[in-house]
């Protein structure tokens, strides 16, 4: 079983068995038939992956790997809150009539700001200083822009980045105020560590810890039964992540820089419903 799959089981086994419902709130998100979406939920879960160990990726049900790395390149290099820059179409639903998601993730990490250092966007600053400023405690990003939450089809759920150089290892905190656990979770784990490799690769280190937190971890009422029977699997090994060694530059990443190999994982029939 990978350790990714050791983490779940224990996340959402806590949830479910301690966790709070909402059934007795009124709840912003909604079913597609307009049901109100309740959860049940944990908060302030911390869970640690260590990339020289292992890439945490689940084998519980399979994460498309490919897509959610479609997507961290679309916030962090494409710098983009345009729909029609990504090959899937997970954010149709927040989407305006021009087909963008407003000034949200790559909208904010593409706006560029003073330094004494110079004029930088967010990515930028980080690559600057990883290269120039390794000791730093400052190495960070942040995409809850209150001044422009009004024109966001949806506040950042991961809205921040932290990062950290020990000795070799590029580490870094994701933090992230709301969790879909059946959703989002593994997939957002395996687009950071992706993007930590990448950060490393170039800055010369070797990828370290991620360590991600996460406010309110849930579980919607729709999924449970998806859960549960998830977590009654013995999972496999996690499979082998490598990284195209020849890419020094960030922007000249591309999908096909990452190979997965031996990835074993269980049919997931289920279609799963989003929340929205």
């Amino acid at each position: 079983m990978s350790y990714a799959d050791e983490v779940f089981i224990t996340n959402v086994t806590h949830i479910l068995k301690d966790g709070v419902w909402d059934t007795d709130q009124k709840v912003r998100p909604h079913w597609e038939d307009g049901t109100p979406a309740h959860t049940v939920k944990a908060f302030g879960i911390v869970n640690r992956y260590d990339l020289s160990r292992e890439f945490p990726m689940m084998t519980l049900r399979r994460t498309a790997w490919k897509s959610a790395l479609d997507e961290i390149l679309w916030i962090w290099q494409k710098k983009s809150n345009d729909i029609r820059d990504l090959k899937t179409h997970i954010w149709d639903a927040w989407a305006d009539e021009n087909g963008t998601i407003g000034k949200a993730y790559g909208y904010q990490l593409g706006v560029k700001h003073r330094y004494k250092e110079g004029l930088f966007d967010q990515v930028d600053r980080v690559l600057f200083d990883l290269k120039n400023n390794p000791a730093s405690r400052r190495i960070m990003t942040n995409l809850y822009n209150h001044h422009d939450l009004s024109e966001m089809g949806l506040y950042p759920c991961a809205y921040g980045m932290t990062f950290n150089v020990s000795g070799n290892r590029l580490n870094a905190i994701l933090n992230q105020r709301s969790q879909d656990m059946l959703t989002a979770n593994n997939w957002n784990v395996c687009q950071y560590a992706m993007l930590l490799m990448m950060f490393a690769q170039v800055s010369g280190f070797e990828a370290g810890e991620l360590v991600h937190v996460i406010a309110d971890c849930h579980i919607y009422d729709r999924h449970v039964p998806m859960i549960e029977e998830m977590i009654a699997r013995q999972g496999f090994d996690a499979p082998k992540v490598s990284l195209d060694p020849s890419v020094t530059d960030f922007y000249a990443f591309t999908q096909d820089s990452f190979r997965v190999e031996e990835y074993r994982y269980h049919p997931f029939e289920h279609k799963i419903p989003v929340a929205i």
